[in-house]
C-alpha cells in the first residue's frame, strides 16, 4: 500500500492534550456566554429605567469588570483546589510506590487486564512501564493524571476573564453606540446573534443537537433581557 493509499488516520500525530484543549475551549465559550447574558441583563435593566447613556455606561462597565473579576477569581480558586488534589494523590502514589512496589505492580497489571489484555501481556506492559516511569504509569492509568501537565489556575483565571470580557463587550457596545430609539432593538439583535454563535459552538463541542442547544441559549438570553428590562421600567416609573 502506498502512502497516498493509506488512511489519513495513519498519518495523524497523537494529540494527548486534545481533551484538555477542548475543555478549555468549552470553558471559554461558556464564559463568553455568561458575559453576554449577564451584561445584557444589566444594561437592559438600566435602559428600562432611564435613557441616560451615562448611567447605562456606568452600570454596564461595572457589570463587565465585576463579572470578569468574579469569573477569574472563581476559576482560580476552583482550579487551585483541583491542582492541590492532584498533587496530593501524586504524593500518595509516590509513597506507595516506594513502600509497596510489588503491590503497586500487581495493581497496574490488574488495570491493564481489565482493559482487555491477557494476563501475560498485562504483566509485561505493567513491568515495562514501571521500569520506564513508575509514577507516570500509575498516574495515567489509575488516576487519569499527567504528572507533567497539572491544571494551571492562573491560565484558567486569565482565560475565563478574557472570555467573559469579550462576551460582555457585545451588549455594552450595542446599547451605547446607537441613539436612544434604537438601543434596545440593536442590543436584542446583537445578543441573539452572539448567543446563536456560542450555542452553536458549545453544541458542536459537546456533541449535542445544534437546534435545541441554540434555542435554549437564545431563549434564556431573551428571558433575562425581558425580565430585567421590565423590572427596570417599573422601578424607573416608580422613582
Amino acid at each position: 500500500m502506498t502512502d497516498t493509499e493509506r488512511p489519513e488516520t495513519l498519518h495523524d500525530e497523537p494529540h494527548p492534550d486534545l481533551g484538555n484543549r477542548l475543555n478549555w475551549l468549552r470553558a471559554g465559550v461558556l464564559g463568553a456566554n455568561d458575559g453576554i447574558v449577564s451584561v445584557a441583563g444589566i444594561v437592559m435593566g438600566v435602559a428600562g429605567a432611564t435613557t441616560s447613556r451615562h448611567s447605562i455606561a456606568i452600570a454596564g462597565a461595572a457589570g463587565l469588570v465585576a463579572g470578569a473579576l468574579s469569573m477569574a477569581t472563581g476559576e482560580y480558586v476552583s482550579v487551585s483546589t483541583q491542582r492541590d488534589s492532584e498533587r496530593a494523590v501524586l504524593r500518595k502514589e509516590r509513597r506507595e510506590l516506594a513502600e509497596m512496589p510489588e503491590e503497586e505492580l500487581e495493581e497496574l497489571t490488574d488495570l491493564y487486564e481489565r482493559k482487555g489484555l491477557s494476563r501475560a501481556l498485562a504483566e509485561d506492559v505493567a513491568r515495562e512501564l514501571t521500569n520506564h516511569d513508575a509514577l507516570r504509569a500509575h498516574a495515567e492509568a489509575e488516576l487519569g493524571i499527567d504528572p507533567d501537565d497539572l491544571t494551571n489556575p492562573w491560565q484558567a483565571a486569565f482565560a475565563s476573564m478574557v472570555a467573559f470580557t469579550v462576551g460582555a463587550a457585545l451588549p455594552l457596545l450595542a446599547i451605547l453606540l446607537p441613539g436612544p430609539s434604537w438601543r434596545v432593538a440593536t442590543t436584542v439583535v446583537t445578543v441573539v446573534i452572539g448567543l446563536i454563535v456560542t450555542g452553536l459552538i458549545s453544541a458542536r463541542l459537546g456533541g449535542a443537537r445544534v437546534g435545541l442547544a441554540v434555542a435554549r441559549n437564545v431563549a434564556g438570553g431573551l428571558l433575562a433581557m425581558g425580565v430585567t428590562y421590565g423590572i427596570g421600567h417599573l422601578i424607573g416609573r416608580a422613582v
